[in-house]
C-alpha cells in the first residue's frame, strides 16, 4: 500500500520525464495502431524495445488529458488493489481521459482495472514484457475489449533512420552486427546488452517463476543465443546441463520465449505431436544481443543472416516454420493460415552449395505444390528453371525494401 501523496509525486514525476524525452525514431508499427473507443491497446515486447518511446508517439492519436504510469518504479513496489482507488482520485483530479500503463505485467489484477477504465470510455493503451502472462489475462477479463500488437527492437529501415544513412553493403552488415535495441546504438557499449539479458532472465523470468536454478537457466539462455539457425531439443539439452527432467528443459524454453528472449521455430507438419516431438530451430531477438552475449566466436554471417530473415517474418505478423524430410529447407511461411512462400537462405551462393540449396527448396516446393521459390542472399541476384519451377536469389535488400 502506498499514500496518495507519494502516488501523486510518482505520477508528476514520472510524467515530467516521459513527455520531455526526445521523440525518438518514429517507429513502422505507429501507422498500424489504431486507438478505438472501448478497445485496450496492448503492447507486448522484448524489455527496452522502445515501448514507452512508441506510447509517447502514440500521444498524438488521443485527445484530452493523457496520464503515464511505469509499474516497474521502484517507489511502486507496494502498490496494492486498494491503491486503484488512490490511482482513481489522481485521475479525476487531473481530469484524465488517457491512461498509459507501462510494463502492466508486475501489477496483480491490472486487466480488472482496465476493463472498469474502459467501461467509464477511458482510451487505454497498455505495454508489457511477457507474452503468456498478457494472453492469459487478455483471454479472461479483457475477451474481445483488445487490439494487441507485437513491438521489436528496430527493423532496419528504423535503424538506417537512427542512423541517419541509406541502405548499403555495410549498413546492412552493421545492422547484422549491432542489432536494434536503440539504448545500445546511442552509446554501443557492449555492457548494455550483457545487462540486458541478465535482466531478462533474473527480473522477467527467475524472480516472476520461482526458478531457484538461475545459473542453468543463464547458461541455456546463452546456449540457445549462441546457436541461432539450428535445432535444439530438452531430451538432447538435458543431458548437456545436466537437467534430469526434461520437463524442466521445456519450462525454460517457455519462459525465454515469453520474455521474448529467443523465439522457437517447429518442423512443418499437418500433424501437431509431430511438430511438438521434433527439434525446433531457435533464433534470437536481436543480433546486437547474440553478438554481445555468445560463446561461438567462428564465423557466422549466414546463421545472421538466417536470424535476420526469420525476423523479418516474424515482425510482419507470418507463421514460421522449417521443413526437414529427404532435404531441408529453411522457412515455410503461412499467411492466415495458408501457404505463402518457401524460402532457403545462403550468405554466398557458389557452385559448392548450388545445388544443395535447390535440392532443399524444391523438395519444399513440390511437397506444398508451389512453382516459385526464394533463396535470400546477401547480395546476389539471379534466376533458375529447375523442372518447371522457378527458383530466385534475391538480396537482402531486396527482402527488406
Amino acid at each position: 500500500m502506498i499514500t496518495q501523496q507519494l502516488l501523486a509525486e510518482v505520477l508528476d514525476s514520472q510524467n515530467e520525464n516521459w513527455l520531455n524525452k526526445d521523440q525518438g525514431v518514429i517507429r513502422e508499427k505507429l501507422d498500424e495502431i489504431k486507438i478505438h473507443p472501448g478497445f485496450a491497446c496492448i503492447i507486448t515486447g522484448v524489455r527496452r524495445c522502445g515501448k514507452s518511446t512508441l506510447m509517447r508517439q502514440l500521444l498524438s492519436k488521443v485527445s484530452g488529458n493523457s496520464l503515464f504510469l511505469n509499474f516497474e518504479d521502484p517507489r511502486l513496489t507496494a502498490f496494492e488493489n486498494d491503491d486503484f482507488r488512490r490511482l482513481d482520485n489522481e485521475l479525476n483530479s487531473r481530469k484524465i481521459k488517457n491512461l498509459f500503463l507501462d510494463e502492466v505485467q508486475m501489477l496483480d489484477n491490472w486487466e480488472l482495472y482496465v476493463r472498469q477504465k474502459l467501461d467509464e470510455d477511458f482510451k487505454v493503451i497498455v505495454t508489457g514484457s511477457n507474452a503468456s502472462l498478457l494472453s492469459r489475462e487478455l483471454g479472461t477479463k479483457l475477451t474481445g475489449r483488445h487490439q494487441s500488437f507485437e513491438l521489436f527492437p528496430f527493423s532496419m529501415n528504423e535503424f538506417l533512420t537512427f542512423k541517419k544513412k541509406k541502405i548499403s553493403l555495410q549498413t546492412m552488415t552493421d545492422y547484422m552486427e549491432e542489432g536494434g535495441f536503440p539504448d545500445f546504438l546511442k552509446i554501443k557499449d557492449a555492457s548494455i546488452l550483457q545487462h540486458l539479458l541478465n535482466d531478462i532472465l533474473m527480473r522477467d523470468i527467475a524472480v516472476r517463476y520461482g526458478v531457484r536454478d538461475s545459473v542453468s537457466l543463464q547458461r541455456l539462455a546463452v546456449y540457445l543465443i549462441s546457436n541461432i539457425g539450428r535445432s535444439v531439443s530438452a531430451n538432447n539439452l538435458s543431458k548437456l546441463f545436466q537437467i534430469k527432467a526434461t520437463s524442466t528443459l521445456l519450462e525454460y524454453f517457455s519462459f525465454l520465449e515469453d520474455a521474448y528472449l529467443v523465439q522457437f521455430v517447429p518442423k512443418f507438419s499437418f500433424s501437431q505431436k509431430v511438430q511438438i516431438r521434433n527439434p525446433k530451430k531457435v533464433y534470437s531477438i536481436d543480433l546486437g544481443l547474440f553478438s554481445h552475449n555468445t560463446t561461438n566466436f567462428t564465423e557466422n554471417s549466414g546463421w545472421r543472416l538466417e536470424n535476420l530473415v526469420y525476423l523479418h517474418y516474424r515482425r510482419i505478423g507470418r507463421e514460421i516454420y522449417y521443413f526437414s524430410e529427404k532435404r531441408e529447407c529453411d522457412f515455410v511461411i503461412f499467411h492466415n493460415g495458408k501457404i505463402e512462400e518457401v524460402v532457403q537462405v545462403c550468405y554466398e551462393i557458389n557452385q559448392d552449395n548450388l545445388k544443395r540449396e535447390i535440392d532443399g527448396l524444391k523438395e519444399a516446393m513440390d511437397f506444398f505444390g508451389l512453382k516459385k521459390g526464394s533463396i535470400v542472399t546477401f547480395n546476389q541476384e539471379d534466376s533458375f528453371d529447375v523442372d518447371g519451377s522457378e527458383i530466385n536469389l534475391k538480396t537482402l535488400k531486396s527482402l527488406l525494401s
